[in-house]
């Protein structure tokens, strides 16, 4: 039996009574998340001009630890065992560390929002990595997803000039896609032991460690970057790296995953709006085509059936790290 639908709510899309469903704070959480990712490729875009991709991985990442240590005070220890140290050791390394290097070094040569579009391609690389090493199988609709938006990434590699500085920062975007991935997937079978909140930290504290290498860099870059600069830096640890994850925590702890992880959809084109904004940047028309039917493809990828598209949905959403104390209990369950 269908529910009933008072005159004004039947009068509503679905997709309009599935938003004024969301209570304000959850849709204020969402909104927040989605900006401060979104800005996090325009902000590296304004500091890189001061500091390298290496010091502003390690400055970036020291300052998340931090943040998200402070987080954690209060909350019960628990101690992971040697599977899950390999895990979230291999995750930090990965998802922290080697993905901001390589996020840091293509926006050298790409603006922001083409950075943006092209790392939207991981969700892609995460299912599929799910299907080939966790034994969750590959769908035809993510086959089909993966061809397509495939071919956003090398429309995107055309609009950003295919070869020269352009066609290098292609490559190392689609390494912090591939990254990215990887992290996730090592991610995943830790949350089974070990709470979310402890495992982010604990991740983004080796990738900080795996940045050391560049604490020389680091220090010359300090010594002449302006304020400005340094203050960038310093959001990119406070707002991305951590106030957005517990964010996303609070949003997902009261409304189903599958729903919430649509919002990552829209961090591309806010990124793309704040870069013309702030930077006076705007991608290729050809770029911005690549970005859509990447966009296009990682929608695709999703249409799995009603019950299993939602699973599979969920699952991502959740895989996303959060400090936040309820939504880590939620992810753990759903993740696990």
């Amino acid at each position: 039996m269908k529910p009933h639908l008072s005159g004004e709510a039947a009068a509503q899309p679905p997709v309009a009574r599935q938003i004024s469903a969301i209570p304000p704070l959850v849709l204020a959480a969402i909104a927040v998340t989605v900006l401060a990712w979104a800005s996090a490729f325009i902000v590296i875009r304004g500091v890189l001009p001061h500091f390298g991709p290496g010091a502003l991985s390690l400055l970036r990442l020291a300052i998340g630890s931090a943040v998200l240590a402070l987080l954690l005070i209060g909350r019960p220890w628990v101690t992971p065992n040697p599977r899950a140290w390999l895990l979230i050791i291999g995750c930090g390394l990965m998802w922290f560390g080697v993905y901001n290097f390589a996020l840091n070094t293509a926006e050298q040569t790409l603006d922001g929002g083409t950075t943006a579009m092209i790392v939207n391609f991981a969700p892609i690389l995460t299912a599929l990595g799910a299907g080939l090493f966790l034994r969750e199988g590959i769908p035809g609709w993510l086959a089909v997803g993966a061809g397509v938006a495939f071919l956003g990434v090398v429309l995107i590699g055309f609009g950003t000039g295919g070869g020269g500085a352009g066609g290098t920062g292609l490559l190392w975007a689609l390494a912090a896609a591939l990254t990215y991935s990887a992290g996730v997937l090592l991610q995943k079978p830790a949350l089974g032991s070990v709470p979310p909140s402890q495992v982010t930290w604990l991740a983004c504290t080796v990738g900080a460690v795996s940045s050391l290498p560049f604490a020389g860099e680091l220090l010359a870059d300090l010594a002449s970057a302006p304020v400005a600069a340094t203050m960038g830096v310093v959001y990119l640890g406070v707002v991305p790296t951590a106030l957005a994850f517990s964010t996303w925590g609070y949003a997902l702890a009261r409304m189903p995953a599958g729903q919430l992880s649509v919002s990552s959809y829209l961090v591309p084109p806010v990124a793309i709006l704040l870069g013309w904004l702030f930077l006076g940047e705007v991608p290729t028309a050809v770029a911005v085509i690549g970005g859509m039917v990447c966009l296009l493809g990682v929608a695709l990828s999703r249409r799995r059936g009603r019950q299993a598209g939602q699973s599979a949905a969920d699952a991502h959403a959740a895989e996303r790290p959060q400090p936040a104390g309820n939504a880590g209990d939620v992810h753990r369950g759903r993740a696990g």
